[in-house]
């Protein structure tokens, strides 16, 4: 069983995000001992963002590293992301790396009745931090809105939300936030190999 567990925060030992998903990869690895985890920290080792030099493939570097990532997404049957909220969506870096998990023909594809996902099967469990309140379902959340609909577009249907949410108003109501967020880790269930 492999894990990927994914970082985006930019404010490194502070992050309400990088303290809860790793907790939650805590969790699985006592659940699961040899669970085997890859780690990629999006802040401190950035995914390049899409270009046309990307595109074209003029680069071998940028191109080693794309092959990276989808390998690694591709590999994981677990997938656990620390995605605080960046201006109502999620951090640029984020969207470098799904930029490159996002790709026609290896994780989705269109056919005559409309796009198909092809990365089903995973579980992906997600961070979230929050500054304000937003609630479900909130017209202002473009961070969780758009992850759930990319994911389902890729065929993912296991997707779980952890938040903290209001950590910008007060310490009080940040170690709330952090609380109630860490009681709401789910609990590993059995995942087929």
């Amino acid at each position: 069983m492999k894990l990927l567990h994914l970082d985006s925060s930019a404010l490194g030992a502070g992050s309400v995000t990088r303290e809860l998903s790793a907790a939650i990869v805590a969790r699985w690895q006592d659940a699961m001992p040899g669970l085997e985890v890859a780690y990629r920290d999006l802040d401190a080792e950035p995914v390049a963002h899409l270009t046309g030099q990307a595109l074209a493939k003029a680069d071998p570097a940028l191109v080693a590293d794309a092959e990276r990532v989808m390998a690694q997404f591709l590999a994981a049957d677990i997938v656990v992301i620390g995605a605080p909220m960046y201006n109502f969506g999620v951090p640029s870096t984020l969207k470098a790396w799904i930029d490159r998990i996002a790709v026609a023909g290896t994780t989705f594809r269109y056919t005559e009745s409309g796009p198909q996902g092809l990365a089903g099967g995973k579980h992906v469990i997600v961070a979230s931090g929050r500054g304000g309140q937003y609630g479900e379902a909130s017209p202002a959340d473009f961070q969780e809105a758009y992850l759930r609909q990319l994911f389902g577009f890729l065929g993912i249907t296991r997707l779980e939300f952890v938040r903290a949410e209001g950590v910008a108003y007060s310490p009080q109501h940040r170690a709330d936030a952090l609380a109630a967020a860490h009681a709401a880790i789910p609990a590993p269930l059995r995942e087929a190999a």
